[in-house]
């Protein structure tokens, strides 16, 4: 016989991605959401931000097998997926792009490696673990940038490539999803400028009442998904709920 009176059980959220900025202020906005939710939190060395809710893991973006280790040890059902993971520039500093002429495969490679592939392998080890019974989000950051309708400037290619794959992507998982869970929602977020190393070299010209603390962005993009329903999966959502065409 069910009890009544017992208390639901937990939702599981893991963030892939704990380690930056963004991705550290999602596990902790998550821990505090609720008594009884319980956040998975990733990163390369397997920190992650201090809270009694907020369980460690290790993972290699670009290690299929590192993912699927960790995805078997959180284990089913997940409620949330988000995954906080990017680069705009290489490992070694350079880029983006300004030119068509500083084009590189390596650093191409390099950028949808991070941006692209990593994402996609993690949903390939996530979804198995959404919640079938229920609302289950699956949750990627993009960048409006990554927008081809809204791309005005040129220049960034690699990023801006990369994360568009990743919008296709998203929106191509939205669709298995539908068929499989009818209560899911699989979208890319854009979080706005941050104040992370990330966004740091670009900051100069962003005007202070758009450069977001990290604290203020995760807020913001949990608000977003909160009102999301399986009608809108696949979409583009910058951090103030506004759709942008990809």
């Amino acid at each position: 016989m069910n009890d009544m009176n017992a208390p639901p059980p937990p939702l599981r959220c893991a963030v892939f991605g704990a380690s930056g900025g963004i991705g550290a202020a999602l596990a902790l906005a998550l821990a505090a959401r609720a008594p009884t939710i319980e956040v998975h939190a990733g990163s390369r060395s397997g920190a992650a931000p201090l809270s009694a809710k907020v369980h460690p893991f290790a993972f290699d973006l670009t290690d299929e097998a590192s993912i699927a280790k960790a995805c078997a040890t959180i284990g089913a059902p997940l409620d949330m997926v988000i995954v906080a993971t990017g680069r705009l520039t290489r490992a070694d500093g350079t880029g983006p792009e300004k030119s068509w002429r500083a084009l590189d495969g390596a650093g191409m490679a390099e950028l949808f490696a991070i941006n692209t592939i990593g994402p996609a392998l993690i949903a390939k080890h996530t979804v198995p673990l959404l919640r079938r019974d229920g609302r289950a989000v699956f949750a990627a950051l993009s960048a409006r940038v990554g927008s081809i309708s809204d791309n005005r400037l040129g220049g960034w290619h690699a990023y801006r490539a990369s994360k568009a794959a990743l919008n296709m992507l998203v929106k191509n998982l939205a669709l298995e999803l539908a068929r499989s869970h009818p209560q899911a929602l699989a979208v890319t977020l854009h979080p706005g400028t941050v104040a992370t190393p990330l966004s740091a070299p670009f900051q100069r010209g962003v005007a202070p009442e758009k450069l977001f603390a990290p604290d203020v962005s995760a807020e913001a993009l949990l608000t977003v998904l909160d009102g999301l329903t399986p009608a809108q999966s696949g979409g583009l959502f910058a951090w103030d709920g506004a759709q942008i065409p990809f």
